[in-house]
């Protein structure tokens, strides 16, 4: 059963002069809950914007998305601030133990800093699943980052920045590799640079490791944390 908290909203000020109304930035959040089996796929369809991947304890998924005019609009134009929000379609749904999250923009893409232009508004989406829960993200402009998951890590980036926090007793079979930027590991790893010293690679070849991370990006860096365990597993064993 899908559970659905759908939010459309504009910034309200306290300071109100007269019949003067100060523009505020326009916001759309949606919020979805379904159960979710440990060890299921979550597959990422032309994401972009900020993706943040968090692994808990629960067996159900938690799906928020948030979109975000990059400019502030007055009452009257709230109605052209949600078609331009309007512009960017999310679609879940279930194939198996796999659920599929497509994003569709307008003209296909997402474009910004790097190759220029903006869709108008940012999006954001952020996502609790199951810590065993195996992760595949194609995301184009952004930010990606990922928490607490355990599964494998599959994900591939077009522009901006992949950030792992592990759990650091675990054990990872690497490859990471950014045409353009760097790559940081506190896990083992060979690094090695590419394309004329301006890209770089860390691989780490265990065959016998459980996990394993395919980590790429065009252009921005990877960084890959190791985590402590959290405070209340540490009073749980105590």
């Amino acid at each position: 059963m899908i559970r659905t908290l759908a939010l459309i909203g504009i910034g309200v000020s306290s300071l109100l002069m007269a019949d003067d109304v100060i523009p505020q930035k326009v916001q759309v959040s949606k919020t979805q809950q379904m159960d979710f089996p440990a060890g299921g796929v979550l597959r990422l369809n032309n994401s972009a914007g900020e993706l943040t991947v968090e692994g808990w304890d629960r067996p159900e998924i938690e799906i928020t998305t948030v979109k975000t005019t990059t400019i502030p609009y007055p009452p009257q134009e709230r109605e052209k601030a949600l078609q331009i929000l309007g512009r960017a379609r999310v679609d879940v749904h279930r194939e198996g133990n796999e659920l599929v999250i497509t994003t569709d923009f307008p003209g296909g893409g997402f474009r910004s800093g790097l190759f220029g232009g903006t869709a108008g508004f940012d999006l954001d989406y952020r996502i609790k699943v199951p810590s065993s829960t195996r992760l595949i993200a194609n995301h184009g402009v952004g930010e990606v980052h990922v928490q607490d998951l355990t599964g494998d890590l599959e994900i591939s980036v077009h522009e901006g920045e992949i950030t792992l926090g592990l759990p650091e007793q675990a054990r990872y079979a690497i490859h990471a590799k950014t045409n353009c930027g760097s790559v940081v590991s506190d896990f083992p790893g060979k690094e090695k640079g590419r394309f004329w010293f301006i890209g770089h690679q860390v691989e780490h070849d265990d065959s016998a490791a459980p996990h394993k991370l395919d980590l790429k990006i065009g252009y921005g860096d990877i960084i890959i944390l190791k985590t402590p365990p959290q405070k209340t597993q540490l009073a749980a064993a105590n």
